[in-house]
């Protein structure tokens, strides 16, 4: 009974402990989010179009003018490899749309 009782001990440890542990054996670090905060307003250096999406075809919205006021919300970059910025126009009309840079 003493083999019978050590071994059931043992596998009863066996399957309860690694319960806990993610396969490997090894605890896993959960990648941190990063976030940038913006320090600000981006002003246009000449004038421009506010653009619906960010493709060269896509209805324009409203004219920026040049010294215009806005607020990056992200970037983009196109299957042609063609930069974009998603901004919220600060000056005038809030209202957001994509910019080629």
């Amino acid at each position: 009974m003493g083999p019978l009782l050590r071994w059931s001990w043992l596998l009863g440890l066996a399957l309860i402990v690694p319960a806990d542990l993610p396969a490997g054996g090894a605890q896993r670090r959960q990648p941190q989010v990063r976030r940038r905060n913006g320090s600000g307003p981006v002003f246009t250096s000449a004038e421009t179009m506010l653009q619906l999406s960010p493709m060269a075809v896509a209805p324009p919205l409203r004219p920026l003018a040049a010294g215009s006021s806005l607020k990056l919300l992200r970037r983009w970059t196109s299957g042609d490899g063609q930069d974009w910025f998603q901004v919220q126009a600060l000056s005038g009309e809030p209202q957001r749309g994509w910019i080629r840079v």
